[in-house]
C-alpha cells in the first residue's frame, strides 16, 4: 500500500492534537515560558505580545452582513468565462466605493479576467459564493497589464517575484503612483509613506523615553491628533546603529555587528510602525496598542501622518485562479500573483484559495490584516505567503500550502510563509504546510509568531547578504509538528536572538543550514523539544484569553 504525503501530514496533525504516539506524552505540558509571559506580557524577554494581531485587533467580528449594493451580472459580468469580466467587476466596485461601501456579489460561476481586480476604497467587500463556486479566472500577469517591474536595489530580478497582486487592495492614489513609477522605471519604495518615502508630515516629536510595552508617550505638540486617528510611529536609527542593536534584543553580540554595508536593511529605516491614537491627555498620548520597541530620544520618535489607507476592505469565497503556466526561474517572475494587500489596515480574506499563482497571498505595508480559511494550490509557487515592506499586527490562521501538482521546474524556488523587511508581530496560526518553510527572508524581522502548524519542512529561505539577519529578537515558534524531521528555520534557538522554540517535534539539520548572524550567547528559550502538545496549545488564542478577549 502506498502512503501519500497528505496521509502523513494528516496524521501528524492528528497525533499532535491527541499527544499520543512515539516521543509524545500523552498529557500536554503545562510550558513554563507560558507561566514567565503571563506575568509580563508586555515585556517578556523572548515571547512578543501579539494578542491584538489581526481586522480590528481580533475585538470584531469580520463584517461578513453587510448589503448587496452591487451585482457584477448586473455589469455585464458573464460567469461561463466567455468574456472579460474585470472592466465590469471594477465598475462594481468603484461604484459602490462611492456610495460609501457594501458588498460586490460575485455569483458563483467562472469570471475571466484579463486585467487587475482593484478594490481601492475602505468598507467595500468582494464576495463570491465560496471558494467553491465562483472563480475569477485570470489570463495575463502583472508584466503583460502593467509592464517590467526591477528591482529598487538593481540587477536583473523581477519586483513581480514578491510585489503586486491580479487581486490588489490598495488605496487608489498609491495605486496610481505606484504603477505609474513602475512603467517609467522609477522603481519605487512600497510602504506607508510613498514611493520616496517622503510623503507624510510631523505630528508631534516624542519627547520623554518609553519603553517597549508602554501605551503612553509624551509629546510635544498633541493639539492636531484625535482619538481614533490613524498615525505613524517613526523611529531613525542613530550613527551606531543602537536602533537595529535594540531590534536584535540588545544583545551584546548585536554591538559587534558589521552593519554599515547592510545597505538594503538600513533602507528600511526608518522603522515605520501604524497605531491609532486612544487618548489625548494634555501631552500625553496613549496609543491603541503598547509599543513594539523602546521610544529613545537618540531615535528621533515621532507620531506622523502617513499615506491614507484602504480600511475595513475585504475579499470572501473566491477562488483566483491563473490560467497554468510552469514556475519561473527564481526571481524572475511574471506576476501570475493572487491577492495582495497593500497600505490595507483592518482589511481581510475569508475563504480565498488561489490556484497555479507566482506569488499567493502578499501583505505588502499592510496593518491589522486578517487572512482566514486561506488556500494555495496547483503547480507550485515561489512564495505562498509573503508578509514584508514593514507590515506589522496581521494573523493568518487556518491557512494551507497543498502539495504541488506538477515536479519543480529546475532553477525554481519554494519558500513558505515568508516574513522580512523589519515587520513585526505577526502571527501564523493553525496552518497545513505539505511543502514550503517559515522563511524568515532577511531583513530583520521581529517579533513574530508561528504557532500550531504541521509542515513538510522542504523549503527555503531567501534574502540578500545585503539584507542583514535573518532573525530579529522575539521570534517564537509554539506547538509544531515538524513531518520531515527537518530542522532547518523551525529549530530557531542557535540563531534567534531572543527566541523561544516550544514543543517542536524532533528534527535534525539537513537541507539548508543557517549559522548565526550574531556571535555570542543568543539568549534563546528552547522547551518541550519533541513534544508538539504543550499548553496552551496557540499561544495566539492564549494570549487573547489571558487579555479576557478570548
Amino acid at each position: 500500500m502506498v502512503i501519500s504525503r497528505r496521509s502523513l501530514l494528516q496524521a501528524a496533525t492528528a497525533v499532535a492534537a491527541v499527544g499520543a504516539g512515539a516521543g509524545f506524552t500523552r498529557a500536554p505540558a503545562e510550558s513554563s515560558l507560558w507561566a514567565e509571559y503571563r506575568s509580563a506580557p508586555y515585556s517578556h524577554p523572548q515571547i512578543p505580545h501579539i494578542a491584538l494581531a489581526g481586522y480590528a485587533a481580533g475585538d470584531k467580528p469580520l463584517p461578513y452582513h453587510r448589503p448587496v449594493r452591487a451585482n457584477v451580472l448586473d455589469y455585464g459580468a458573464l460567469p461561463d468565462g466567455s468574456a472579460d469580466a474585470a472592466p465590469a467587476i471594477n465598475r462594481a466596485i468603484a461604484e459602490t466605493g462611492e456610495r460609501g461601501g457594501g458588498t460586490v456579489l460575485v455569483p458563483a460561476g467562472t469570471y475571466r479576467i484579463d486585467d487587475i481586480i482593484r478594490i481601492g476604497y475602505s468598507n467595500v467587500t468582494l464576495r463570491g459564493e465560496g471558494s467553491d463556486a465562483s472563480t475569477l479566472y485570470a489570463t495575463r500577469s502583472l508584466t503583460d497589464i502593467i509592464g517590467v517591474y526591477g528591482s529598487r536595489y538593481g540587477g536583473t530580478k523581477s519586483a513581480w517575484s514578491w510585489a503586486g497582486g491580479l487581486v490588489w487592495v490598495c488605496p487608489r492614489d498609491r495605486f496610481r503612483t505606484l504603477t505609474d513609477a513602475i512603467r517609467a522605471q522609477n522603481w519605487p519604495f512600497e510602504g506607508w509613506t510613498g514611493n520616496k518615502r517622503d510623503e507624510w508630515d510631523a505630528l508631534a516629536a516624542i519627547t520623554a523615553p518609553a519603553r517597549r510595552g508602554d501605551f503612553t508617550v509624551t509629546v510635544d505638540t498633541p493639539h492636531a491628533m484625535r482619538p481614533g486617528d490613524r498615525v505613524l510611529l517613526q523611529l531613525s536609527d542613530d550613527a551606531g546603529h543602537t536602533l537595529l542593536d535594540h531590534m536584535a534584543g540588545d544583545l551584546p553580540g548585536a554591538a559587534d555587528y558589521y552593519w554599515t554595508d547592510k545597505t538594503k536593511l538600513l533602507s528600511y529605516v526608518p522603522y515605520e510602525w501604524p497605531c491609532r491614537i486612544a487618548a489625548v491627555r494634555g501631552h500625553r498620548v496613549t496609543l491603541d496598542r503598547p509599543l513594539p520597541l523602546d521610544a529613545r530620544p537618540e531615535w528621533d520618535p515621532r507620531l506622523t501622518t502617513l499615506v491614507e489607507p484602504v480600511v475595513a476592505s475585504g475579499v470572501e469565497g473566491l477562488t483566483i485562479e491563473m490560467v497554468e503556466t510552469p514556475q519561473s526561474q527564481h526571481l524572475l517572475d511574471k506576476g501570475y500573483n493572487g491577492l495582495a494587500l497593500q497600505c490595507a489596515w483592518d482589511c481581510w480574506a475569508d475563504d480565498v484559495h488561489v490556484v497555479n499563482v507566482d506569488n499567493g497571498f502578499l501583505l505588502v505595508a499592510a496593518k491589522a490584516v486578517t487572512l482566514r480559511r486561506t488556500r494555495v494550490s496547483g503547480r507550485g509557487s515561489h512564495h505562498p505567503y509573503a508578509c514584508r515592506e514593514g507590515s506589522h499586527d496581521n494573523l493568518i490562521e487556518d491557512f494551507a500550502i497543498d502539495q504541488r501538482t506538477v515536479p519543480a521546474p529546475g532553477g525554481t524556488q519554494l519558500h513558505g510563509i515568508n516574513v522580512e523587511g523589519l515587520s513585526s508581530y505577526n502571527v501564523w496560526s493553525r496552518g497545513r504546510m505539505d511543502m514550503g518553510t517559515f522563511d524568515s527572508h532577511r531583513g530583520m524581522p521581529f517579533a513574530n509568531v508561528r504557532t500550531e502548524i504541521t509542515v513538510d519542512n522542504d523549503g527555503v529561505h531567501g534574502g540578500d547578504a545585503s539584507a542583514g539577519p535573518l532573525y530579529g529578537a522575539r521570534f517564537t515558534h509554539w506547538n509544531v509538528t515538524v513531518t520531515n524531521g527537518r530542522a532547518g528555520l523551525v529549530k530557531i534557538d542557535d540563531i534567534a536572538p531572543y527566541s523561544a522554540t516550544v514543543g517542536i517535534s524532533e528534527v535534525t539539520p539537513f537541507g539548508q543550514i543557517d549559522v548565526p548572524d550574531f556571535a555570542g550567547p543568543l539568549e534563546s528559550r528552547l522547551e518541550s523539544y519533541g513534544v508538539p502538545a504543550v499548553t496552551p496549545p496557540n499561544l495566539h488564542t492564549a494570549q487573547r484569553r489571558l487579555l479576557g478577549r478570548g
